[in-house]
């Protein structure tokens, strides 16, 4: 569970991060930003801070901040009913991210998982994305994220994003954010 100040503190540094990257919000855009500890309580190593622009049943566009070397924990989106998983482009707008993805682990990868999370991070190919590069990832492709040292400003073109159906490798992950109220 996230505080409401903790929470205020995100979306406000978040909001720093969308302006160094020259991406200009609606003030309407600038309330929706969500921050997602993934019910992990220690945003500081997990967590992920985004806004939605549109999820229709057939795309998805987001812009996603990610604070210095914070983690976007591993996992995979499913086919649905039958209906394919999410396909996704990532593209670095600011900063760096680091992507592990499925297929032969790098060497010596550049990041490392949260502290006390290792055994739930399986996936080692490093894929290294600068400002203007991106990579897409298929659906059902198990993968992680993290932020270089100066934080990372992403954005992500998709088909229908669906939160409830992903799968994460660590089954405490809650991809809903629990605010406590007070």
């Amino acid at each position: 569970m996230i505080s409401k100040q903790e929470y205020d503190s995100a979306v406000k540094r978040a909001l720093s991060y969308f302006e160094e990257a020259s991406i200009i919000l609606t003030d309407a855009e600038k309330n929706k930003i969500e921050v997602a500890d993934f019910g992990l309580n220690d945003l500081k190593q997990t967590g992920l801070q985004l806004i939605t622009y549109v999820n229709t049943e057939r795309v998805c566009s987001k812009e996603m901040v990610l604070f210095p070397n914070q983690t976007c924990p591993e996992h995979r989106h499913p086919d649905r009913s039958g209906v394919p998983g999410k396909e996704e482009t990532f593209r670095c707008r600011y900063g760096k991210v680091y992507l592990y993805v499925e297929g032969e682990k790098t060497g010596t990868p550049h990041c490392k998982p949260p502290k006390g999370s290792e055994e739930y991070y399986t996936v080692w190919k490093e894929v290294e994305l600068k400002p203007g590069e991106q990579y897409t990832l298929y659906p059902n492709t198990l993968h992680w994220f993290q932020a270089g040292d100066e934080g990372a400003v992403i954005s992500e073109f998709s088909t229908n994003s669906d939160d409830f159906s992903d799968i994460f490798t660590d089954e405490r992950i809650k991809r809903i954010p629990q605010l406590e109220q007070g």
